[in-house]
């Protein structure tokens, strides 16, 4: 019987890039309600990193990409994320306020780069001439 270890491989390569992507989110949101002071400040920082790194990693992957660089995503991301980013700088106070509206901008921004790079693509059947 031939064994398969791609398929294998490939599963649990997944398996550990999606654990580290939530298990990030989770420190980097949660650690407030169990950590205090800089033990707190290193869970978030790392927790950060972590799943921004495994994030990064997750979004190359075609089917991923695909969905991603659809413009119905890329609206969503657009609108959501910018209404998202005026919302955190007008309740928000402080540094903690301008930082979120930031970040959310700047997806947002990304989001509107991603639809401006596909409005410019040339489709197909456009791109064909009759000779």
């Amino acid at each position: 019987m031939k064994s398969q270890p791609a398929p294998v491989k490939s599963f649990v390569a997944d398996l550990l890039l999606w654990s580290s992507f939530v298990g990030g989110l989770a420190a980097s949101t949660a650690s407030g309600a169990v950590l205090d002071g800089t033990a707190k400040n290193l869970a978030t920082y790392t927790g950060i990193a972590v799943s921004m790194l495994a994030g990064s990693r997750i979004a190359k992957k075609p089917r991923i990409k695909a969905f991603l660089s659809k413009s119905s995503t890329l609206w969503f991301l657009f609108l959501f994320n910018g209404a998202v980013a005026a919302l955190c700088y007008l309740t928000m106070d402080g540094v903690k306020g301008i930082a979120t509206a930031a970040g959310m901008g700047l997806v947002s921004l990304g989001a509107a780069g991603g639809l401006l790079a596909n409005h410019r693509k040339p489709t197909a059947a456009v791109g064909r001439h009759r000779a």
